[in-house]
């Protein structure tokens, strides 16, 4: 069933000698073991560069491939960071500014708003004085009054309430 492995075995129905044998297994060990040709790993450009001024452009091809919809989250993430660095720094500031009252800091912020509505009351005041007084006296409901009394008494644990009408 399995091949015989003897050395006297033969290879492709030729027998070799021991001599040949060794031979042939040294060259099959010095070939796997052989060092590889060189191949260069880096290039250098050893064109002379110009005495002055700059270096002459080289091209440099972008082989990037960035999808529009990664670009855009990107971009929206950026603009999202940088708002809510906005926010935080105006609240940070407005916290500072509310652990530094003072009366002098109140008064700074409170005076100017009180300035300016004490300006509206005046106007306020002045178009409500150019109305004029009005005089007339004018009834909406006309027919027959009716004047009724009640009496309310509430007594007990609970409350209870007792209406009585006097009329």
């Amino acid at each position: 069933m399995y091949p015989d492995t003897t050395p006297d075995s033969t290879l492709s129905g030729i027998r070799m000698s021991d001599d040949v044998a060794a031979a042939e297994a040294a060259r099959i060990i010095a070939d796997a073991y052989k060092p590889a040709p060189k191949t260069p790993t880096a290039y250098r450009d050893d064109s002379p560069l110009p005495r002055f001024g700059d270096t002459p452009p080289v091209l440099q091809p972008d082989r990037r491939i960035v999808p529009a919809w990664a670009a855009g989250t990107a971009v929206a993430g950026i603009g999202v960071g940088a708002a809510f660095v906005g926010v935080g720094c105006g609240v940070w500031l407005a916290c500072q500014g509310f652990a530094a009252v003072s009366l002098t800091s109140v008064l700074f912020v409170t005076l100017p708003i009180a300035a300016v509505a004490g300006v509206f009351a005046a106007i306020g005041t002045a178009l409500r004085s150019l109305r004029g007084v009005h005089t007339e006296t004018h009834h909406h409901y006309r027919g027959p009054v009716r004047q009724e009394n009640t009496t309310t008494k509430t007594y007990g644990l609970i409350a209870r309430t007792n209406n009585e009408h006097n009329g």
